[in-house]
């Protein structure tokens, strides 16, 4: 490989050379048979372009709205857990990318870094991605830290009620460290034992009872909007349009959660015609190339979101 990278797929060449392949599989690995983790990539190629010539595009704007907040490119950084598995400086370093290029990240629940740590690390724009844990009080606390820390946003991820079975992580026998911004608040040593610790842990700790009815609660502990991330139907997306979400996006939890589900941008444009362009729609999922990205924008969404 030449030492000029040219693409994100040659990322993950470098990164399964780099990386313990514990953290590699971690990482890039999707549940059971990782059908939906290959189709979210698929159904992208399969879409073909019908290009019209002799336009005038020299003078292109790339940048877009988000909830009031423009952003360089209609992308955006995704949720992605335990960054400093694969570099020092984890989360602090991808919110310093994201404030250089003008974009907006979303932390993650599950970062190796806290959200006060992210939040004094740039001046980026960030939102928050929560879970619901059947402790209440905790989810309480992290929104209340998110306000006060400046994220301009919580974004509910609604599609793991239970977490999925990544074979990968229990042969690898992959057990996540302490969770930053659970510090004080429930540890996860309890779960530990001499196989994988993150199924057990995530299914004893999560609150797999939350449903439609409970945004009321989340909405009456926040005053930030919330985005519901997980849609991948025109039912569940008429649903958050009900309950008041101030942005839908569409999600199959990168392949990693339940197998067999529709890649992403095969179900964009049913999501779109339900939500009327009332709200922003966003997808990730199999983004790879900048085509990818036009392609997931001509279909109705107002930006993707990449890992």
């Amino acid at each position: 490989m030449a030492d000029e990278i040219v693409s994100v797929n040659e990322f993950q060449v470098l990164a399964r050379q780099a990386l313990p392949k514990m953290y590699y599989d971690f990482y890039a690995g999707g549940a059971e048979d990782e059908h939906t983790l290959k189709k979210n990539v698929q159904e992208f190629q399969r879409i073909i372009l019908q290009p019209r010539v002799l336009v005038d595009v020299s003078n292109i704007a790339m940048s877009t709205n988000i909830l009031g907040y423009t952003i360089s490119a209609p992308i955006m950084i995704s949720p992605t857990s335990m960054h400093k598995l694969a570099h020092p400086e984890g989360e602090l370093a991808t919110a310093r990318a994201a404030a250089e290029f003008n974009t907006i990240m979303i932390l993650s629940f599950s970062a190796s870094s806290s959200v006060e740590e992210v939040a004094a690390s740039c001046d980026a724009v960030r939102f928050f991605q929560l879970y619901v844990l059947k402790r209440r009080d905790i989810a309480v606390n992290l929104v209340q830290r998110a306000e006060k820390s400046g994220y301009k946003a919580i974004v509910l991820t609604a599609d793991r009620p239970r977490r999925g079975r990544k074979e990968a992580d229990i042969k690898n026998k992959m057990n996540l460290p302490q969770l930053k911004n659970l510090e004080g608040l429930i540890s996860i040593e309890v779960f530990s034992d001499k196989g994988s610790n993150t199924k057990p842990y995530t299914n004893e700790i999560f609150d797999s009872s939350f449903c439609w009815r409970d945004i009321a609660w989340l909405k009456s502990i926040t005053n930030l909007p919330i985005l519901i991330k997980g849609i991948l139907t025109r039912e569940d997306a008429t649903k958050a349009m009900e309950v008041g979400a101030a942005g839908i996006i569409v999600s199959n939890h990168g392949g990693r959660q339940l197998d067999y589900t529709p890649a992403t941008i095969s179900v964009l444009e049913e999501v779109v015609q339900a939500v009327g362009r009332k709200v922003p729609v966003l997808l990730d999922g199999g983004v790879r190339r900048g085509t990818d990205v036009f392609k997931a924008l001509a279909l109705g969404a107002q930006a993707v979101l990449v890992s």
